[in-house]
This record gives C-alpha cells, structure tokens and sequence, in this order.
C-alpha cells in the first residue's frame, strides 16, 4: 500500500524507518519531511495544516493509510476533514477526532477528563482573565512550588513551575492579561505540584482495544542536571529501569483502562496513539498530561524497539482489530542523545553544514532539523539529529550513542553529556 506520514522531525524519521521496513508498504511519503526522511521516502512540500492539499495529494498518488505525526493538525481536525470528504473516507488516518484531541489541545479539558473517570492528577483549578482576582487568591492559599500551564498547545513551552508567590501571581497577570502565549493561554490551569520522577507510557488504541507500548523516560531541560530552558527533548531512555512489574500494573488499572474506558464513553472517535506523561510519586503513579499523539525524543527510543510489523498494528488500529494483533517488544534497551544547534532553545543559525554521519557505526541516525543544500546535508531546526543505539543494557547503549555523538559536527553542536544521570543512583 501507498503510505504518507505528515511531519518534519526525529519522529517522522523514526516512523518512516519502521514503516519502510514493513513488507505491506509499497511506495513511502513524507510531507513535509527533513534530509533523513528523503533517504527512505519521498518528501513532499505539503504544510501539515494545508488540508486540501494533502487531500490532492491522497487521490493522486492513491494513498490508504496517512499517519499524523505532530499534535497540530490533530487539533485543527485532519481527522474529522478526512472522515466527512467523500474521496477520503476510505482512507485509513491514525489519530484522534478533533474531539479526542482536546486531550491534549487543552489542559483544563485533560483535567476534567481525568475527574470524571477517577484518573489519578494534581489537583487543580482554572482561571480566565475575568477571574483573575480569584486566580490570584488560590495563589494565596496554596503553597509553593506553584504549576501555572497555560490551556493551549503552546509548543511544549506553556508550563511555568516557580517557588515564589509574588513571581507566581506576576506569571498568572503575564499569562493571562498580557497573553504571554497567545489563544493558548486564555485559560491558566493552576496546579498542585507533584514531587517525584517522570516516565512516558505510550498506548496504541483503535478505541476499544489497547496495547501498551515501550516505556522511555525523556530529558526536557537544556543544561545538565536538568538545569535552564525547556527544549523539545534532548534526550530519552527506553525500557524505564524504575517502571517494574507492580508499577506497570498500577498504571494499567489506574490509568490506561480508565482512559480507554473514558473514550468510549465520550464516544470520541480516537484510533491513533495516546502519549500519557506520568509522575511516579512513592510508587503510585500520577498523571501529569496527555499528548494525543508520540512524543519526540521517545518516538525514536520506543518504535526501533518493536519487532512487530508496524503497518500491521496501524492497520488494525484503523480496522478496530487490534485485540488480533501481536505486539513483540525487542528485549534490548534503546538510548537517544539529540544534537542541538547553538543558542538553542533561543536563537540559533540554520543552514550549517553537517559532517561525520558516514562515520558512524551501531547507532540509528534519526534527522529532526536538517536539510539538503546543495548536495550537503545542513541543520534546518533547533533539534538536529537524534542518535540512538540499542544494546543489552540502557548504559552500554548511551556509551555507543555518546562516541557516535562525537563523530557527528556542525558549528556550535551542542548536547547533553549525562543522559540518564537521575538513573544512576
């Protein structure tokens, strides 16, 4: 079958490695797609919000299956387009319904969520910026540290966490009167802090059935030691050596059934991949956000440790069959290190050119933000390049990705040196 991924990042790459490999694709696009993805597919100059031409697109290469790589079309609705224009309807989409993908495009609609299905999360409230005294006054009456998230997609950058009542009263005004994020912080979900470490598990439903993909534990801060600026991920760990049988079970019972549970009963329509961010507090685990799609770096941790025929899973996922299918999960441990351009995640220069990939021996070069220029491949984003390794053992594997790393130039590279560092203890 004819297969298109929407997306330009690590994610998009690692999709397009595994479907490649699958004996049911036939011919592989990607749109927009990045110098890594063009190795194993076709890229295609199509925005991931331009709907229409990505309907041109479907009809005329006679795609079947689309898979929606990042959260925006899927707030936008690509997946209600898809199922209400005729000549595309029989067309197989992973992702949720404009509906299901609230669960992710708002915060305070997440939180209700998991009120009303009895799904473990910091207790909250959300303010508007005509309730701004009274947001100020639950400021007053709770203790620090304060959790302000702005409702929206904000780029993964709408979370602000300070210990300080005065900077959190003065975040809510920045928030919500001087709309710091735009639409996207219309609405201020001000939450209970929750002290403990963090892990990702990632499901894949057809709405009714479920399978419970590899665990990975990701690294948001720019600086060693999880010090500085939020980025997009600059690195990720899969298995998480914390998430032990009972843990899993609790999460299993307490969250996931509740969440597929709540689903159906919304009657959402969601056929597609839910990412469920996670806090393990004294082992019991706590739900800190939804994502309604795979998170990035861990897509290129989690999908190069299935052995089973990706096509396959997203067929039946499309088909509501997925109680069918087997999932076969590679024993081996998977370790990414993302190299990031200079200045990022502030400013930073494009257009630099890479050197060293042929260098590299034992790891998965997964493209994020590159390009080709004439003949050479040169950064094209904040995120560069995701180097991953499997090997028996999470450290071995993290020592290989490291020494690749190093093989890997471009002015100003830059990436964290102690990945897996909150593991070691």
């Amino acid at each position: 079958m004819n297969i298109l991924i929407l997306g330009s990042g690590g994610r998009e790459h690692a999709f397009a490695h595994q479907i490649a490999k699958s004996t049911h694709c036939s011919q592989l696009f990607t749109a927009p797609g990045n110098a890594g993805t063009a190795q194993l597919s076709e890229n295609v100059a199509i925005g991931v919000n331009d709907f229409e031409k990505i309907k041109d697109f479907v009809i005329k290469k006679q795609i079947e299956l689309v898979v929606v790589g990042p959260e925006d079309p899927l707030v936008n609705g690509i997946v209600d387009f898809f199922n209400t224009e005729n000549e595309l309807k029989n067309v197989m989409i992973i992702g949720p319904s404009m509906e299901g993908a609230k669960l992710e495009g708002s915060k305070e609609f997440a939180k209700e969520f998991m009120q009303e299905f009895n799904i473990p999360t910091a207790t909250y409230q959300s303010f508007t910026k005509s309730e701004i005294i009274k947001g100020l006054q639950y400021i007053e009456s709770t203790s620090p540290p304060y959790v302000l998230k702005a409702d929206g997609l904000a780029a993964g950058k709408g979370v602000v966490i300070l210990d300080n009542a005065n900077d959190a009263k003065a975040e809510l005004q920045f928030m919500l009167v001087e709309e710091k994020f735009g639409a996207a912080s219309k609405t201020v979900v001000i939450e209970q802090f929750l002290k403990g470490i963090e892990l990702s598990v990632f499901v894949l439903t057809d709405g009714k059935n479920y399978k419970i993909l590899p665990t990975a534990k990701d690294y948001k801060r720019i600086g060693e030691g999880d010090t500085g600026l939020n980025t997009g991920g600059m690195g990720a760990i899969s298995p998480v050596p914390f998430a032990d049988e009972v843990l899993m079970q609790k999460i299993e019972e307490k969250i996931v059934k509740p969440t597929i549970a709540g689903i159906q009963k919304r009657k959402m329509n969601y056929k597609g991949f839910v990412f469920i961010g996670l806090i393990n507090v004294e082992n019991e685990p706590f739900v800190i956000e939804y994502n309604v799609r795979m998170g990035d770096p861990e897509t290129e941790v989690v999908l190069p440790r299935i052995k089973s025929d990706l096509v396959n899973l997203l067929r039946a996922t499309s088909n509501q069959s997925l109680d069918k299918e087997m999932l076969e999960i590679d024993k081996k441990a998977a370790t990414t290190v993302m190299l990031v351009s200079g200045g990022y995640p502030e400013g930073y220069e494009k257009g630099k050119e890479i050197n060293g990939l042929e260098t590299t021996e034992g790891s998965l070069i997964f493209h994020a933000g590159t390009t080709e220029k004439d003949g050479k491949i040169v950064t094209n984003g904040g995120r560069v390049l995701a180097v991953t390794t499997l090997d028996n053992d999470w450290k071995e594997a993290l020592k290989k990705s490291y020494q690749n790393a190093e093989k890997i130039n471009f002015d100003r590279k830059n990436f964290r040196k102690d990945i897996g560092f909150d593991l070691k203890k």
